[in-house]
């Protein structure tokens, strides 16, 4: 589907976060609301890459838009089916900094436990992929103010890719709605395509 666009939430996050609701809601106002997935996935990555796969021969080749360790999943299933991906704020070798997180966890949004085991860090790590070489498929938003990830770890990763390093910010990633026209321009979507609207949306 031309124009589509799968949005991969991050670790313990939800499609209520603040970043997916405002996707949603701008793909709402344009009447492409057929063309966004946000899955809600699954604590464990071999369940979620199994949903992220469903979706992605859903929508036909869609544009990955990836959030911290959706931008990880995002990173690998770009690599596996040759797909354009957005990565916001992404993290970098997940499994090699869980070791401190390992026993219960608690999804931000949802309210679910669950128990982190070593069993999803293997599987995290089953997903590594050597960084990236094509800027034209990737574009990497990072600030320097993420409070969760050292930026400066997707920086070196990326370097290949089309980075937009902006100062300050947070790992949820300020002014995300602003951004939306570029994020729609590189999933295909053009302005001609779309009414005039308000941009942004809040």
């Amino acid at each position: 589907m031309s124009g589509s666009i799968l949005y991969i939430h991050g670790f313990n996050s939800a499609p209520s976060s603040a970043k997916a609701r405002q996707l949603e809601a701008m793909m709402g106002q344009l009447g492409l609301a057929e063309q966004l997935r946000v899955p809600a996935l699954h604590h464990h990555p071999r369940q979620a890459m199994a949903q992220l796969e469903a979706s992605i021969a859903e929508l036909g080749r869609p544009l990955l838009v990836g959030s911290s360790l959706g931008g990880y999943y995002a990173t690998h299933l770009a690599e596996r089916h040759g797909l354009k991906a957005l990565l916001i704020n992404p993290a970098v070798t997940p499994h090699q900094h869980f070791d401190g997180y390992l026993g219960t966890q608690r999804n931000h949004y949802s309210g679910e436990t669950w128990e982190l085991t070593l069993d999803h860090v293997q599987a995290l790590a089953e997903l590594e992929v050597p960084p990236p070489q094509d800027a034209a498929r990737y574009q990497v938003w990072l600030q320097t103010g993420d409070e969760t990830l050292d930026y400066r770890h997707a920086e070196r990763y990326y370097r290949a890719c089309a980075l937009r390093i902006q100062a300050g910010g947070d790992h949820g990633f300020q002014g995300f709605a602003e951004r939306l026209p570029a994020l729609l321009t590189f999933a295909g979507i053009v302005r001609e395509q779309y009414p005039l609207l308000d941009l942004p949306v809040s």
